[in-house]
C-alpha cells in the first residue's frame, strides 16, 4: 500500500517513522523542510503539494495541529482534494471536530473516496515505538483495508463505529486526562504540605484507586521538574475547547468542563501557549510557594515497552 503523510509534527512525525521501519512506501509532505529532508534521507519521498501527495498514495494521512490547518490543507488550490479519486482513502489523525471531519468528509465521499478519522491516544512515547492507541470512525470496509497500516502506528486499534466517532472519543479521552492532571496539583499540593515522601507517594497513587494513566506518566516529569510530556498549553486548549463546544452543540450544561478550560487558559497566560502543558500543575506551585522535585525520575518520557504487532480490540 502506497501511503502518503500530511504533519510530520511531534505525533505524525513518530507515525510516520513508524510505517517507514515497517517497510511501507512512503511520502510526506510538511511545511519544516529541516523535516521532510530527515524523511527523505530514511528513505520517504517527499512531495511539493499536498495535491501531489495524494495522487502518488492510496491512503492519505493528515496529523495537523488544528481543525483550521487540515481545512487549508485538504480544501486548498494544491489541496488533497484536487488530487483525490475513486478507492483512495483519506485518514484524519488530528485532534478535530466531529462536525469538520463530517463536513470534509462529505467533500472526499464526491471524489469517490473514502474518509476516516483516527486520532491517537497514549502520549508520544508511545507514538514512538507504535504502541500507542488509535481511534477509527468510519466506513468499516475502508478500515479493514488499511488496517495492516494502522497495526505499525499503534498497539491497539479501536473500530468506533461511524465517521466522526472516534473524533468524539478522543475528544472525550483528552477532557479526562486534562481533569486528572489539574487535580495531580492539587494532590501534590497537599503531599507537598503534609512532607510526604513525593516519590513514595507517586508508587502509592500507582497502586491505589487514585490512580490514572495521567499520573503514571505526567507525574514522572512533574517530579523531575522538566514538566516535557512533549504537548503544549495551546494544544490542550484547542482539545478542551473541543469538549466545550460539543456540550454546547449537544446542550449538555457541565460544570467541571468550564472550570477546566479557564485553569488552562489562566496557565497558558502565565508560562505561554508554547510551554508544556503538565506546568500547569505549577500554578499550584507558585500559589502555595513549593516545588514537587523528587529524585530518580526521568526528564523525558521513554516507552520502555517493547514494539509490537497491534491489533483490533
Amino acid at each position: 500500500m502506497k501511503i502518503g503523510f500530511i504533519g510530520l509534527g511531534n505525533v505524525g512525525g513518530k507515525l510516520a517513522k513508524s510505517l517507514l521501519r515497517n517497510n511501507f512506501e512512503l511520502t510526506v509532505r510538511d511545511l519544516d523542510q529541516n523535516l521532510t529532508e530527515n524523511f527523505r534521507d530514511l528513505g520517504a519521498k517527499v512531495a511539493n503539494s499536498p495535491k501531489e501527495l495524494t495522487e502518488q498514495a492510496e491512503l492519505i494521512i493528515t496529523c495537523l495541529p488544528s481543525p483550521d490547518i487540515c481545512a487549508e490543507v485538504m480544501e486548498g488550490d494544491q489541496g488533497v482534494l484536487k488530487g483525490l479519486s475513486e478507492n483512495k482513502i483519506w485518514l484524519e489523525m488530528s485532534t478535530t471536530d466531529e462536525a469538520e471531519v463530517k463536513r470534509i468528509g462529505q467533500k472526499v465521499i464526491s471524489k469517490k473516496a473514502t474518509p476516516l478519522d483516527g486520532p491517537v491516544s497514549g502520549g508520544c512515547h508511545r507514538a514512538t515505538t507504535g504502541n500507542i492507541a488509535i481511534f477509527v470512525g468510519g466506513e468499516r470496509k475502508a478500515f479493514d483495508k488499511i488496517l495492516p497500516a494502522l497495526t505499525v502506528m499503534g498497539r491497539k486499534v479501536l473500530h468506533t463505529g461511524g465517521l466522526g466517532t472516534a473524533s468524539v472519543l478522543k475528544v472525550i479521552t483528552n477532557y479526562l486526562a486534562s481533569v486528572h492532571l489539574v487535580a495531580l496539583g492539587e494532590a501534590w499540593t497537599i503531599a507537598k504540605k503534609s512532607k510526604l515522601d513525593l516519590a513514595k507517594t507517586y508508587k502509592g497513587i500507582a497502586v491505589s484507586s487514585g490512580n490514572s494513566f495521567v499520573h503514571e506518566t505526567e507525574s514522572q516529569v512533574i517530579l523531575n521538574g522538566s514538566y516535557n510530556i512533549n504537548f503544549t498549553m495551546d494544544l490542550v486548549l484547542k482539545d478542551t475547547g473541543l469538549f466545550d463546544d460539543l456540550a454546547n452543540k449537544l446542550n449538555a450544561p457541565l460544570e467541571i468542563s468550564p472550570k477546566i478550560v479557564e485553569i488552562f487558559k489562566d496557565a497558558e497566560k502565565k508560562f505561554g501557549s508554547r510551554a508544556w502543558s503538565s506546568m500547569v500543575v505549577k500554578r499550584m506551585e507558585d500559589l502555595n510557594n513549593i516545588n514537587f522535585r523528587s529524585n530518580g525520575f526521568p526528564e523525558e518520557l521513554v516507552d520502555s515497552e517493547p514494539e509490537q504487532r497491534g491489533y483490533e480490540i
